[in-house]
């Protein structure tokens, strides 16, 4: 029976994670999760000890990052260097975000996908929100019109038709998709991949701290000559498409610079002067607004300051 090796990477995220680990229960091929757990400080770690102790908790010690520590649950699970000599031990590996919720049937589709499709790398399911609707999960590779539609959203500054565009970096079809189809990347919530991968590309680079990582680690897979899908048959919820309107200057600025990073390490000089300068007159469109919203009386000075240090400092990556 195929094996599987189930990777989660906590943080302060103790509800969502008990919930993610109950849902692996009703999975009926063998699973051995793992839990590594980015020095919570939220009670997750006892958590996992007291409700789950069939599941391998690995306690850092400190925040690595959502990279470094998907690395230090897949070693765990031997699928770097196992000992000499052992049989390997697990088929496949599933990482997977605490913030999800898995389907009854989700993994056995997944796998049995990869089963079905011996050059197939990477697979992931279909996300929902937590209301059930539809979240995107599938993605082309980052583009510069990408970049500029970030930036100049569809329906402020460019034709809203293009949000959920091929341009977009979307697949138009995702929504109403009842059969599997081939997608340059997942969103890195749910994502099933075998040994074989892991083997020949190796593990997440941990020099993405947080954001771009599964972008970067599929841009991997695939420059190695396999394909990845979506499996629509398979379902999970990931709460963290339930996104919050709350500014956070340091995941702004992380966000910008996995993607700088990314783009440094795979793209042309061009590029990354061509996303350089849309990110630029990004950056002072939104001070702009920002002091407009704050001119109006709409925005807290502290809320103003923050923001303008984030534009500032994305600016100058």
């Amino acid at each position: 029976m195929t094996s599987i090796g189930v990777v989660i990477v906590s943080f302060n995220t103790r509800e969502l994670l008990r919930g993610c680990l109950e849902s692996l229960r009703g999975c009926e091929l063998p699973l051995r999760v793992v839990v590594a757990d980015n020095a919570s400080h939220d009670g997750s770690a006892a958590m996992v000890r007291a409700r789950f102790p069939d599941v391998e908790l690995i306690a850092l010690d400190r925040n690595l990052g959502f990279a470094a520590g998907t690395n230090v649950g897949l070693r765990a699970l031997g699928f770097e260097q196992p000992a000499a000599g052992s049989q390997p031990a697990h088929d496949y590996c599933l990482l997977l975000n605490p913030d999800t919720v898995v389907h009854q049937g989700a993994i056995e589709a997944l796998a049995a996908f990869l089963a079905a499709h011996p050059r197939v790398g990477v697979v992931g399911p279909r996300l929902l929100n937590p209301d059930g609707s539809l979240q995107a999960a599938a993605f082309r590779f980052p583009t510069l019109m990408m970049t500029a539609l970030d930036l100049f959203p569809p329906g402020e500054v460019l034709p809203g038709r293009l949000y959920n565009s091929w341009w977009h970096g979307r697949y138009p079809h995702e929504r109403s998709a009842s059969a599997p189809f081939p997608i340059d990347h997942p969103l890195g919530a749910c994502m099933l991949t075998r040994r074989a991968v892991l083997d020949q590309v190796g593990l997440l680079d941990e020099q993405f701290f947080m954001y771009a990582e599964e972008v970067d680690w599929c841009y991997r897979v695939r420059a190695a000559g396999w394909s990845i899908w979506q499996e629509p048959r398979a379902q999970v919820t990931h709460v963290g498409g339930a996104s919050t309107s709350q500014f956070r200057s340091k995941m702004q600025i992380a966000l910008y610079s996995s993607r700088m990073r990314f783009f440094r390490k795979h793209y042309s000089r061009g590029f990354v002067r061509g996303h350089t300068w849309i990110v630029r007159a990004g950056m002072l469109r939104a001070a702009l607004r920002a002091w407009r919203e704050f001119a109006r009386g709409r925005m807290a000075a502290d809320d103003l300051r923050a923001r303008l240090w984030a534009y500032g400092r994305i600016s100058q990556l």
